[in-house]
């Protein structure tokens, strides 16, 4: 039997400090070699594209994938598929809409634990979509923050989102004056954008500033521009792999030999020590995220723990074990 857990299970079992925890606990696994996370794979239709990321955790005995389809109308199905890595049953398939945007916030949620300042307190954010609420609620669980500044183009969603995340995060959350208005003043810039051009100037920045780039995650698409890029003291991705096939921010970089991907940290190796994240106050430190299966791997698990110990979630007839012939070994039996 195989526990299909919907986006309201989800829900209602997830919160930030738990996203934040199994995220940074993904970090640190693949840092030290005990989880493995395969870059994601898309596969393009002019009706949509189907995206696949794959990861394997033997320390949550855990192997398994999400699959993601979007269309241009912006409907979407997302799935996380659970398999036990001993048995290699599918234990759980997870709607991971909702996971994954709580996932990739709580990631520059730990960027912003390691990476920026402790008395960081002014955030400036670019974007007010669905992704934005969790980038902002994570960024505001780890630091004390006291005002953000949001930079939309969409007038009437953008003063909804201030209106709805300063209930949620319980501070103010006002639009923006202009985009340099987004980015003087802010101890964290948190950009969450499909933009394909540099939502700002980086001649803007200011000492000590950290930066999250988390919503450009293809080679031809682009939220910081080169000053941005020259400007930063420390450069940290979530993992090298997935960067040199999608990070479009650090391209130019590479290109023009200011930056060479052998010597760009990952988050882990920041967090476990091996390599040093900020080590002053006025240093301007950038972290690009673009997603890792493990990410979702680790969250899943723990959210299906949560879920059987509260009942939630149906117990679908697939994926029965029954005993070979030839023995013990298990084997999967499909049922039609």
């Amino acid at each position: 039997m195989v526990r299909y857990l919907s986006e309201a299970d989800i829900r209602s079992v997830l919160t930030m400090p738990i996203a934040l925890d199994c995220v940074e606990r993904a970090f640190v696994a693949r840092a030290h070699g005990r989880a493995v996370d395969i870059p994601r794979r898309r596969t393009r239709q002019p009706g949509g594209h189907l995206h696949i990321l794959q990861g394997a955790a033997p320390e949550i005995n855990t192997i398994g994938y999400k699959a993601y389809y979007l269309r241009p109308d912006r409907s979407r199905t997302f799935l996380v598929h659970l398999i036990d890595h001993a048995q290699g049953n599918l234990e759980a398939m997870l709607e991971g809409d909702w996971m994954g945007q709580m996932r990739t916030g709580a990631a520059t949620g730990v960027a912003a634990r390691y990476l920026a300042r402790e008395d960081a307190s002014v955030v400036g954010l670019f974007g007010s979509g669905r992704h934005a609420v969790t980038q902002l609620e994570a960024v505001c669980a780890v630091r004390k923050i006291a005002q953000v500044k949001v930079f939309g183009r969409n007038v009437e969603r953008l003063t909804r989102f201030c209106d709805e995340m300063s209930k949620r995060v319980n501070t103010e959350v006002r639009p923006a004056a202009s985009r340099e208005d987004t980015v003087r003043g802010a101890d964290i810039v948190v950009i969450m954008t499909r933009a394909d051009e540099p939502v700002f100037d980086g001649a803007w920045l200011e000492p000590g500033q950290f930066i999250a780039a988390t919503g450009a995650n293809a080679l031809n698409r682009r939220e910081i521009d080169l000053t941005t890029v020259k400007r930063s003291d420390v450069i940290v991705v979530d993992s090298v792999e997935v960067a040199m096939g999608e990070c479009g921010d650090l391209l130019a970089g590479v290109e023009t030999g200011l930056i060479y991907w052998e010597n760009i940290p990952t988050l882990g190796d920041i967090i476990i020590g091996r390599r040093p994240g900020r080590t002053d106050a006025r240093q301007i430190t950038l972290y690009e995220s673009h997603g890792m299966a493990l990410q979702d791997l680790y969250t899943g698990r723990r959210v299906l723990e949560l879920a059987v110990e509260r009942g939630l979630g149906v117990e679908l007839p697939i994926g029965e074990r029954v005993e070979s012939c030839a023995g013990p070994t298990m084997t999967i039996r499909q049922r039609p």
